[in-house]
């Protein structure tokens, strides 16, 4: 199904019927953000490759530079306009990503583009191109809009596959932006997932992440629900690994047995990623969250129980409009707790057009760093502990990463803890056997049995 494609970019140069420029160009690609918007980097790459562009690992050797944005937060959509505001004069310039649709005003003011495309463009951004190489300007800032299954894509790592199960979400949260770029619920149907998964195993990959705003509301448009992906996923032939993504707890809670179980199976990492935001129940209503405390502590505490050694990661915001000083101490009593692994903590920033850009009373900045400062030690302790329990542990562990030190490499266990190894050959891929030596706060350091 992959090849239909290919041999439409390959023999017409055409994409939502526009004709392919004759002039090769050469085009650099860098994506932002978050696994989603990492997933579309990948099809926006194998789509310009097979429609016959050369893409280029140096700004300086480029025509066509392509920048896949997020704009999830505000230090975040600051430094990516300083990319784009530095971008060199004689270069054509294109923005897809989340930006163009968060803060569309903003991009237009203070940067030059050639085009702005929406996110997920799938093949629509070979038309960008080749409208841009032949010196026309685009807009192209379609919402709600959901690529093709069917579109190849070249993957960054050849050991993970990553898989946007759906686009968009339920929720309203008062302080999110992304809505307005990813949008309502849209998912894909599971034979389409299964299909998917089937396709980038036969090429080679071993660790699969299934990604989107919400894993936890998957399928609720189309009459289905995570559980039943995992069972079909699961059912899938081969040894290979599933990372789960974000999930928020009221959806997690409203399948808590079945997910439970489905968590116990062999290829499903022992990996849950829950976001709290806060510990507090009336910020979570102002959030505009569909859950409390309780559920959240009830969701922790059954997993723990029943599905050995998980690893939770949770999200925590600080400052929030209206956040006490108790507020912020009951946010701390919660993580003191449930003491999740992985602390994920941002400084509360309004964002343009949210119900919480306009919430007052808001905190002092330095009081939401100060916050931040405290939350960030109590996650350091608290990782430095749990992670120090794995001391001695001796198992197997799938290596899907190069490390940054020469000769390293990162592999992860069946709790999806990073693992780091010293070896001269290449692991890439290899599942191997290693004792823990040493702990840090952020990953585990073994030797090769």
């Amino acid at each position: 199904m992959f090849g239909l494609f290919r041999s439409f970019c390959l023999l017409t140069g055409e994409a939502s019927g526009t004709l392919m420029t004759k002039t090769p160009k050469r085009i650099y690609i860098r994506s932002f953000g978050c696994p989603t918007n990492l997933a579309d980097g990948e099809v926006i790459i194998d789509c310009l490759s097979e429609a016959g562009y050369e893409l280029v690992q140096k700004i300086e050797d480029a025509d066509v530079l392509i920048y896949n944005t997020c704009a999830v937060k505000t230090p975040t959509e600051n430094r990516i306009m300083n990319i784009l505001k530095n971008s060199p004069a004689n270069k054509k310039l294109i923005v897809t990503g989340c930006l163009p649709l968060i803060n569309f005003e903003r991009l237009r003011v203070e940067v030059k583009a050639n085009a702005v495309v929406g996110p997920s463009p799938g093949i629509r951004i070979v038309e960008a191109v080749s409208k841009v190489a032949n010196g026309q300007e685009v807009t192209m800032v379609e919402k709600d809009f959901k690529p093709s299954f069917n579109v190849p894509k070249v993957r960054k790592n050849k050991i993970i596959g990553i898989i946007p199960i759906n686009y968009g979400c339920l929720g309203s949260c008062s302080y999110c932006c992304v809505v307005f770029a990813r949008g309502h619920l849209r998912s894909y149907k599971i034979d389409e997932i299964v299909e998917r998964i089937k396709f980038d195993l036969a090429s080679g990959v071993k660790e699969i992440w299934l990604t989107s705003q919400d894993t936890g509301c998957y399928g609720k448009d189309i009459g289905t629900n995570l559980v039943s992906l995992l069972k079909q996923i699961c059912k899938i032939n081969g040894e290979f690994f599933v990372r789960v993504g974000m999930m928020t707890p009221n959806y997690a809670l409203e399948s808590l047995d079945e997910l439970i179980q489905v968590y116990k199976d062999e290829k499903i990492f022992r990996f849950l990623h829950l976001p709290v935001q806060s510990g507090d129940n009336e910020v979570l209503k102002n959030m505009n969250r569909f859950y409390s405390i309780e559920d959240f502590k009830e969701i922790v505490y059954r997993f723990r129980e029943e599905v050995s050694g998980i690893t939770i990661a949770t999200d925590v915001i600080c400052g929030f409009p209206g956040e006490s000083d108790e507020a912020f101490s009951n946010t701390l009593k919660l993580v003191k707790a449930t003491r999740p692994d992985i602390i994920n903590i941002s400084k509360f920033f309004p964002r343009p057009r949210t119900t919480a850009e306009k919430m007052e009373p808001r905190v002092p900045l330095r009081e939401v760093s100060e916050r931040s400062k405290r939350m960030a030690g109590l996650s350091k302790k608290i990782s430095s502990e749990k992670n120090n329990k794995w001391t001695e542990w001796e198992g197997k562990i799938l290596v899907d990463e190069k490390g940054k030190v020469s000769n390293s490499w990162i592999g992860r266990n069946f709790a999806y803890k990073p693992i780091v190894v010293k070896s001269s050959e290449t692991l890439l891929g290899k599942s191997i056997n290693v004792r823990v030596v040493k702990t840090f706060a952020t990953y585990l350091r073994a030797k090769i049995l």
